[in-house]
């Protein structure tokens, strides 16, 4: 049976409902707990968590929850201008994420998908690239660079994703319906 199922940017996708990957709120809740167990399973804790808006708001949140970090932050990318179209590379949008105090931080980035991968590249460059001088020499010169720790978390991951994340909950090739952004925006109803 054939369904039409409306997006949060107004487009619709027709076809089998087994050629997309649904994601429920119970289940939408333990793969965030499972993200978690990961990253407490490797032995690295982040001291902040930071979202990359929209789609990894969600599950940053309940990720930093299940973790018991508090410390969040949230970088805006627009990547995606309907279903299956994005622009050419993905853009930051203001406002622009205060990073004064992440070098020498353990930072989890998290987003819902890395499907091309190349959002969730853009930032793990910018948030590693906020290295900060931790020795500078009598002339005024950095000797030793205090990086950002950073390593990133998402819900799913695709196999052309050209980053490998390095706690995914699991692996598709199909479209994913995440209950965030099944439905169509609320309007005035009539």
């Amino acid at each position: 049976m054939s369904e039409q199922t409306a997006f949060d940017d107004g487009a619709t996708l027709t076809g089998e409902s087994d050629e997309r990957e649904m994601l429920g709120w119970a289940e939408f809740g333990e793969a965030a707990r499972e993200l978690a167990r990961q990253v407490v399973r490797s032995g690295w804790m982040p001291d902040l968590v930071i979202a990359v808006a929209r789609g990894g708001l969600v599950p940053a949140g309940a990720v930093a929850y299940a973790l018991g970090t508090k410390a969040m932050g949230t970088l805006n990318v627009e990547f995606y201008t309907g279903v299956a179209e994005t622009l050419p590379e993905p853009v930051v949008l203001p406002p622009l994420m205060d990073t004064s105090e992440l070098p020498g931080r353990k930072v989890l980035v998290v987003d819902d998908v890395a499907d091309s991968g190349k959002t969730l590249a853009l930032v793990m460059d910018l948030i590693r690239s906020k290295g900060l001088p931790a020795d500078v020499d009598a002339d005024g010169v950095a000797q030793e660079t205090l990086a950002v720790d950073a390593r990133s978390a998402v819900v799913y991951a695709k196999p052309r994703s050209i980053i490998d994340a390095d706690y995914v909950w699991r692996r598709t090739d199909r479209w994913i319906m995440f209950p965030w952004s099944s439905q169509p925006p609320v309007t005035e109803e009539v």
